[in-house]
């Protein structure tokens, strides 16, 4: 088995099946990750093949470190030599609220999953292909995913904009690790993006970016997240790495 290989965490739902399916449609084979086996791991995997894609589930919880070597072995066995890592699974805080009241819980919930998680698997990833010959014909990428909250301040959730900008900073030196070994790396910035995890104030922000919070006046679909990973994945963006792709419809553009 030969041609453009995709590991994409946290896929079950929302931006990561988004970015799955979209590189599937590209013609990588994937391999579908979540936590654990249930029913919308299994839906996605289900779904994407009914489209012609190759696929694999590859369950393990990224905060599990010893797990990593584990799991990229799995994905190499049903779908060939990786050539792409997306990053894509994180967490958001247990409890909203005053940065003053953060609980350590929270805290290290968001450290171990949106940072540390990526930063080892970022590792596990690039030792292995630079451990063999790699074709040249491919691409191979690293895509992270963080949040505008990597850079803008969102005071009811301290801990996990501390952790997105943790997990920015794990792009930039990567970036500058395997750019000799002509790996690329990337962080995209979602902003205000209809998912899961922002369903219970995505009304709120919707309003918000009508009134013109962003540029575009309306909130992003994991859709539109999909075909920019999956763009970057591809190499259609070329002689480029270490890049932020804000895909937040100009909410950080500075304004007066």
């Amino acid at each position: 088995m030969s041609g453009q290989v995709a590991l994409v965490t946290g896929s079950s739902r929302g931006i990561g099946f988004a970015a799955a399916r979209e590189l599937a449609r590209a013609g990588f084979a994937v391999a579908l990750n979540g936590p654990g086996e249930d029913e919308d791991l299994a839906r996605a995997c289900d779904s994407l093949r009914a489209e012609g894609a190759r696929v694999a589930a590859v369950v393990f919880d990224v905060s599990d470190l010893a797990a990593h070597d584990a799991a990229l072995d799995r994905v190499e066995a049903a779908l060939g030599p990786l050539t792409t890592l997306v990053n894509n699974a994180g967490v958001g805080v247990l409890r909203r609220g005053d940065p003053l009241e953060v609980r350590e819980d929270s805290f290290d919930r968001c450290i171990a999953v949106n940072t540390k998680a990526m930063f080892f698997l970022c590792q596990s990833f690039a030792r292995r292909l630079l451990a063999r010959p790699r074709d040249a014909a491919l691409t191979h990428a690293i895509v992270n995913v963080s949040s505008s909250n990597a850079v803008a301040v969102a005071v009811p959730r301290s801990e996990y904009c501390v952790s997105k900008a943790g997990a920015a900073m794990v792009s930039k030196a990567f970036a500058v690790r395997l750019g000799p070994e002509n790996i690329a790396v990337y962080d995209v910035q979602p902003g205000l993006v209809a998912t899961d995890m922002t369903a219970p104030v995505i009304a709120e922000y919707s309003a918000r970016a009508r009134d013109g919070l962003t540029l575009f006046p309306r909130i992003g679909q994991p859709e539109e997240m999909g075909r920019i990973i999956a763009a970057l994945a591809s190499g259609a963006l070329p002689y480029t790495t270490g890049q932020v792709i804000s895909a937040d419809a100009g909410m950080l553009v500075p304004r007066f």
